[in-house]
């Protein structure tokens, strides 16, 4: 990491954030719940989705379009399936919400499906599938997200970047746990490039004519290009039926854009699914059979240039380790911005 990093403890990083949430009229144990989650995605190297985001979000509470105390509604609609009004919150908290229902749904019926709308951006999304996981189940987040790629075939920006999180817990072993939009690049890592004044690599974007593009900027103006071409597009299609057309939020095309329009909340919709893992046996069996399936997966023959094979999510929980030790670092650009809240919101603290 270069000098203009500085490195924050993620303690003092959380404390600052939560400040800069309540200056804004937001209860203390939401600000920290929020704060906490974006220190969760610095932490596991995900820094697009990180304290970056703070300024947006300050500004679109000031704006109107988030409401900073919301009233989260659930409504039952079968033993296995709730319904969560976001009322325009900050997406965390509507996901957190959504999630814990889920979990005491599978508990009574085995399987709980929990959809929500009237929403907005949710932040990381593996932060609610760790949740389930670290009570033992079984677990997918699906949401919707502003235009950012196309269609195959179109030029425009459509479909969210849509991500798709899923964690399966283990026993003793790492647990499985995938996060990924349907992008080849995440849509905030290219926004996180442009606050840094970064180029991007070539075949991650088109600029707004449609034409490929290595410029940051262009590309947050442009659209993002779906990984795996057609396939990336049909499951980015599918997150967008499950999470907005089927919730009741907005959907194709209508999730207002998190930097660009404040004219009305963004009524995102989120879908979230917990499993208990003793449905079909003992968790003890449930949990040896998933260790056996890591230690199996691990001890494949390696391809050249690789040390070892790793389950999805051991990266990042390696990265998290290493930033709790060092701290985290945070690029100049970003500092800038976050010390410009600090003095705007009037808070007794620094960076």
């Amino acid at each position: 990491m270069s000098d203009s990093y500085t490195y924050i403890e993620a303690s003092h990083l959380t404390e600052v954030s939560t400040l800069l949430f309540e200056s804004e009229g937001m209860k203390k144990e939401d600000a920290n719940t929020i704060a906490k989650d974006l220190v969760a995605a610095n932490l596991r190297g995900l820094d697009s989705h990180g304290v970056s985001r703070i300024p947006m979000y300050l500004k679109r509470i000031r704006k109107g379009v988030v409401n900073p105390n919301p009233d989260i509604k659930v409504e039952n609609i079968t033993s296995a399936v709730s319904k969560i009004n976001g009322d325009a919150g900050m997406g965390f908290l509507a996901g957190h919400r959504a999630m814990t229902e889920a979990m005491d749904l599978a508990r009574e019926s085995g399987i709980g499906l929990v959809g929500i709308y009237n929403s907005t951006h949710y932040g990381m999304a593996a932060l609610y599938v760790m949740e389930a996981m670290k009570e033992g189940f079984i677990s997918m987040a699906y949401t919707n997200s502003s235009p950012a790629i196309p269609p195959w075939g179109g030029r425009t920006a459509y479909l969210g970047a849509n991500p798709f999180a899923a964690a399966v817990p283990s026993g003793n072993e790492s647990s499985y746990v995938l996060d990924m939009a349907m992008t080849v690049i995440a849509r905030g890592k290219i926004r996180l490039a442009a606050t840094n004044d970064e180029p991007i690599a070539e075949g991650l974007a088109l600029n707004k004519d449609g034409a490929p593009t290595t410029d940051a900027n262009e590309a947050f103006e442009g659209v993002c290009l779906p990984f795996g071409e057609a396939k990336g597009s049909a499951l980015a299609m599918l997150v967008e039926l499950l999470s907005g057309v089927l919730t009741g939020a907005n959907y194709g095309g209508d999730v207002k854009s998190l930097y660009f329009d404040h004219s009305e909340p963004q009524n995102a919709g989120h879908l979230f699914i917990a499993i208990r893992p003793d449905l079909f046996m003992a968790k003890t069996e449930f949990d040896n059979r998933m260790d056996e399936f890591v230690k199996r997966t691990k001890s494949l023959p390696r391809a050249e240039g690789f040390d070892e094979i790793l389950i999805p999510g051991e990266p990042e929980e390696r990265k998290a380790q290493e930033r709790l030790r060092t701290g985290i670092p945070i690029s100049e650009n970003v500092v800038a911005d976050l010390r410009r809240e600090i003095k705007t919101s009037g808070i007794n603290a620094s960076i």
